[in-house]
């Protein structure tokens, strides 16, 4: 892009000409640079990434709407609470700042606000989130169609074949379980760990993420890898890019993905697209268990079969 460029060292870039300070984060496996500067091309100037290349930068704002409209506070205190994960569970000003790529008196007023309207809890010194901010969740599982019109669903293949059923949707590098089913009968410690409403699961690592990243346009899921870190979470997990792409392509070609071990060692996935009339994929589904359970027979006899066939009966309701 003109007028776009780093300067030595990553701490300082020009954009059309105009010297700004830029701060470094990891954002979905990717090295980010988060832009404080003035407003371009009438544009908010509250956050822009800059997201790193291995050879340039690529311009990125997602801005679709006035300068007016954008409201600068409520985008930081947004990016405050999602700083919290399970890497940081407690932050204090200082590690906030340095997650949003604000200053540390704007962190210590948002961890402050935020801490008034009871969304964090502080021991004056860290902070962590409450309770209260699954007030969102709660809100979107409730009103939501998408979850609503899944559940009944994942709640009958459960009881049928006592299994572990989840839908997931794609946001940014991650997979969302958004419903969720398990039979009573299925022994804990077949479980995939942290597998919950609301689970966020590294989207290259999983079955129902890597059905939603082959369902992508080709051009979107090349925008999506492109600079992309893919991380090792088990020796089963694919981070070579050439081999990733093949394996996507294997997927878009089969229309399902079966994962052994590449989230959880000893767990295994198979999954499905969910799409509307429309042909647009919404969601993915997957059925996890043990080796054992998602034998390669099982899946072409059983498993398979039943995923499609609920896919195909959920299409007119999505």
């Amino acid at each position: 892009m003109p007028g776009l460029r780093a300067a030595s060292g990553g701490k300082v870039c020009a954009i059309m000409g105009s010297f700004v300070r830029i701060s470094r984060k990891l954002l979905g496996g990717r090295t980010c640079f988060i832009v404080a500067g003035r407003p371009l091309e009438g544009r908010s100037s509250a956050v822009y990434w800059l997201l790193v290349s291995p050879t340039s930068f690529e311009w990125s704002t997602h801005m679709t709407i006035a300068k007016a409209d954008y409201i600068e506070g409520l985008a930081k205190g947004l990016a405050v609470l999602e700083a919290f994960d399970t890497e940081r569970q407690r932050l204090n000003a200082t590690l906030a700042a340095q997650r949003t790529g604000i200053t540390r008196a704007a962190a210590r007023r948002h961890l402050l606000t935020l801490a008034e309207l009871g969304y964090l809890e502080s021991d004056g010194s860290h902070f962590w989130l409450s309770a209260r901010v699954l007030r969102f969740a709660g809100s979107y599982m409730a009103t939501s169609r998408l979850p609503r019109t899944l559940q009944p669903t994942l709640n009958r293949l459960a009881q049928q074949t006592q299994a572990a059923f989840s839908a997931v949707v794609l946001d940014g590098g991650e997979g969302v379980i958004v419903a969720r089913s398990a039979g009573v009968a299925e022994p804990v410690r077949h479980l995939a760990y942290g597998l919950h409403l609301g689970a966020r699961l590294p989207a290259h690592a999983t079955s129902t993420g890597r059905v939603l990243l082959a369902n992508l346009p080709k051009a979107d899921f090349n925008a999506w890898l492109k600079g992309r870190e893919l991380a090792r979470i088990t020796p089963q997990t694919e981070v070579g890019l050439a081999k990733f792409k093949g394996l996507i392509e294997a997927v878009r070609q089969g229309d399902h993905c079966l994962a052994r071990g590449a989230h959880e060692l000893g767990i295994h996935a198979l999954a499905v697209p969910l799409r509307n009339m429309q042909g647009q994929t919404l969601a993915a589904l997957n059925v996890v268990g043990t080796a054992d359970q998602l034998s390669d027979a099982a899946v072409q006899h059983k498993w398979l079969p039943l995923l499609l066939e609920a896919a195909q009966e959920l299409r007119p309701l999505l």
